[in-house]
């Protein structure tokens, strides 16, 4: 009879245990991929999420947070940043004045408080340098790191640029067969050398191993087009980043869209934004805007030189957008399910069952507010969008005004003297 009743109390026990570790309760859940856009909650356990649908039970969460008045969104996907410390040189560059060429930025230090979970490095090594780049930095980030891979062998910044002598396709390739996990794609960057090397090879390697390419154009001649780009040169699913850029007649003198923008997307190529720090100009993105010509996906081209610039954040760039004409799905949808797709990564991006836990929870402010352009020139606007919290597998990575935390005159303290790096309400 004992062990009857200790078996019961055990079951109830059980059954009195929450379901889920976690529940985001009240926000508007928007996930295009599911087409949602709706308020809703979302319960996450073990990292992933569990289960999607409204007036889900607060006791059946461990924790409960409230993101009533909120967006909640797929964690945002940024498709070009620049995440590569390079501390030495390769051997066969030649050795410059002053620090060593580079422009990376530390990954976690910038992704979460955007609401970005997944950044993709867009070309700042070659498979030379690729290596180094995924055990000392890759490996080690809490935000999810992969990378297009420059065909120029030796990496950014490194002065070979315009060297078709180290564009190696087949190297290439090569090296993104070896980190399919990582490498998602080629990049093809900043040439002004003559004819078409640059891209001709990274094209090559994306054929050799069915991955995209994404190109940063360099410099335009008469031959070498932005026409010809993207009417002959480049594949569907291959991506125009600084699709607003101006520097390659995105719009021509007379104001107009050029044609080559609709015809290369009708032909399947994709636009991406690439905000960077001199790519994005309002006498471009207006008169696209006017055209009814959106950018298919928005991405900063965040590096050392823009990250206090007019860039500031993925954020901040979607907010531009939607000042333009874009409402919040269309820019949630081209930070999250649209890169997805673009990389090849269609577990990203979405909020399926079973999928992990990343999530970014944005608030939509209204007032006078201003927004520059890559020269400066401010354009005013009405209504921006910040991050509030951001989960990375579940777990809290951001939490700007404290949504996740527990009033402190109900927290349970870990009182008493501390010494070294111990802190009170820490077991550190």
């Amino acid at each position: 009879m004992r062990l009857i009743t200790g078996l019961l109390g055990f079951t109830l026990s059980l059954a009195a245990q929450p379901q889920y570790d976690l529940l985001v309760k009240g926000g508007h859940v928007i996930d295009p991929k599911n087409r949602i856009d709706q308020v809703t909650d979302i319960a996450i356990s073990n990292g992933h999420i569990a289960r999607v649908a409204a007036n889900i039970a607060d006791s059946t969460a461990r924790k409960v947070i409230d993101a009533k008045g909120l967006y909640v969104t797929p964690g945002l996907i940024d498709i070009h940043t620049h995440l590569y410390q390079r501390y030495v040189l390769p051997p066969d560059v030649p050795k410059v004045a002053g620090p060593v060429p580079s422009e990376g930025v530390d990954p976690d230090g910038f992704s979460f408080r955007s609401g970005v979970t997944t950044m993709v490095d867009a070309g700042s090594t070659g498979w030379r340098e690729f290596p180094d780049f995924r055990d000392r930095i890759i490996n080690k980030a809490s935000t999810r790191v992969l990378a297009f891979l420059n065909i120029v062998g030796t990496g950014m910044l490194t002065g070979r640029e315009d060297d078709p002598a180290v564009m190696d396709a087949k190297a290439a390739a090569a090296m993104a067969k070896a980190n399919p996990t990582i490498i998602v794609g080629f990049k093809s960057a900043h040439y002004a050398g003559p004819g078409w090397y640059s891209v001709d090879n990274a094209v090559a390697a994306g054929k050799m191993t069915n991955l995209p390419v994404m190109v940063d154009f360099g410099l335009i001649t008469r031959e070498r087009n932005i026409e010809n780009l993207l009417l002959k040169k480049l594949r569907p699913g291959d991506i125009y980043t600084h699709c607003f850029s101006g520097h390659r007649e995105e719009v021509l003198a007379n104001g107009e869209l050029n044609p080559a923008m609709p015809a290369g997307r009708k032909r399947g190529i994709i636009f991406d934004i690439g905000y960077g720090s001199a790519s994005f100009y309002w006498y471009v993105a207006v008169p696209a805007y006017k055209a009814g010509f959106y950018p298919d996906s928005v991405s900063t081209d965040l590096h050392k030189e823009n990250m206090n610039a007019a860039m500031q954040s993925i954020d901040n760039v979607m907010s531009e957008l939607m000042n333009l004409g874009s409402s919040v799905a269309d820019v949630v949808r081209m930070a999250t399910w649209a890169p997805a797709r673009e990389i090849k990564r269609p577990q990203l991006g979405n909020l399926d069952v079973g999928s992990e836990a990343d999530l970014a929870v944005l608030r939509l402010e209204h007032g006078n507010i201003g927004f520059l352009d890559s020269a400066g020139a401010r354009k005013p606007g009405t209504q921006r969008i910040v991050c509030d919290l951001t989960l990375r597998q579940g777990k809290v990575m951001w939490d700007r005004n404290g949504t996740a935390g527990e009033d402190w005159r109900k927290f349970h303290y870990k009182k008493g003297p501390f010494f070294g790096s111990k802190r009170p309400g820490t077991t550190k």
